[in-house]
């Protein structure tokens, strides 16, 4: 039975399900989930991350966080990553820090598929790496983690303003074809504060999974130590319909073919920073934190070499890379970041407290 019939089935018993139910469904289904049966990412998958396009943006994301390893005293660490990919972030995070031979930590990562465990596996060959299903599961230690385009996959609620209620768009069925639909508004206390900014037929987006992963790595940050940076596509306060499939590289009907195509949403960076219990820095632009991270005279560097050896074709992806990340109307101002740090430490370098 594939994951469309069985979810017709569900509904058919149950009554239409809430977004969050069939996001879940669809990207971690056992059998038919999109993070499950296969890997995504690359020119030959779905989408490409930051790290796929260019060792500069890993590179210098590790050494962000080695330099606040530095600056809190340089003891024993665990260095962790939320939804890895392929390993390719954690790869050239680990290659840079090579320039600090006293830092060893402990690599830890946190991957639900076990498709890609086995890509990360060959990628982090010959580094001691340990696999956890949640957050909870890493050590007690001070604690240097990254999250590039994590939490814009966890499943999210949508709810439109109607009057002083909200209506819940859920996910029902009619002849057979999934669709989307609306339950009655109703008041919702946890919006309550939204009436302020939003009229009637606007959507807001809820993550419930969200906040209790951020207290998880904020209160043990400010009980340990260490520094988290989390990149991802969204801005400060959510509003608006941001829930979307892609399937090749190209935008689909997110209810079309459940398991194949990947689902994600904008982040919400104010109710990350709100769920913390530590220090959150400002939130910046991608762009402005990899020029801060001082990603021009790195991309120069490389360019030269590449130059040298007459690898024009090289230079050429290379510099489109480059753009791609830093430029305002590429991936520069769509995505944003934040940092968490202890109350009495400061933000890891390419942040403001």
């Amino acid at each position: 039975m594939s994951l469309k019939d069985r979810l017709l089935r569900q509904i058919a018993v149950d009554g239409p399900m809430s977004l969050a139910e069939y996001m879940q469904a669809c990207l971690l289904d056992p059998k038919h989930g999109y993070y499950t049966k296969q890997d995504p990412l690359g020119a030959a998958g779905d989408f490409t991350t930051a790290p796929e396009m260019s060792q500069m943006f890993g590179e210098l994301l590790g050494l962000s966080l080695a330099q606040a390893w530095m600056a809190q005293g340089s003891g024993a660490c665990v260095l962790a990553e939320l939804g890895p990919g392929r390993g390719t972030l954690m790869a050239d995070m680990l290659r840079a820090m090579r320039a600090l031979p006293y830092l060893q930590p402990d690599v830890h990562l946190v991957e639900a598929s076990s498709a890609l465990r086995e890509v990360q596996r060959d990628t982090l060959e010959g580094y001691n790496v340990t696999w956890h299903d949640n957050v909870s599961e890493l050590p007690q230690a001070p604690l240097f983690l990254v999250a590039n385009e994590f939490f814009d996959a966890l499943p999210i609620r949508q709810f439109v303003r109607d009057g002083r209620g909200w209506a819940e768009r859920r996910v029902g069925a009619k002849d057979e074809l999934l669709q989307f639909g609306l339950t009655e508004p109703v008041p919702m206390e946890a919006l309550a504060p939204r009436l302020a900014d939003t009229g009637d037929g606007d959507i807001v987006e809820i993550c419930a999974s969200a906040g209790p992963i951020m207290s998880e790595i904020g209160a043990r940050i400010e009980a340990h130590g260490g520094a988290t940076i989390i990149v991802d596509y969204g801005d400060w306060r959510s509003k608006g319909d941001t829930f979307q499939a892609v399937k090749a590289h190209m935008p689909c009907d997110p209810l079309e073919a459940p398991g194949a195509a990947d689902l994600t949403a904008h982040v919400d960076f104010e109710a990350l920073s709100l769920a913390a219990h530590c220090a959150v820095s400002q939130m910046t632009t991608q762009g402005a934190l990899l020029n801060a991270l001082g990603i021009g005279p790195r991309a120069q560097k490389l360019a030269e070499r590449l130059d040298d050896a007459g690898d024009i074709k090289g230079l050429e992806t290379h510099l489109a890379a480059y753009k791609r990340l830093t430029d305002p109307d590429e991936m520069g101002n769509l995505f944003k970041a934040i940092a968490l740090y202890p109350q009495r430490a400061a933000p890891p370098p390419g942040f403001t407290p």
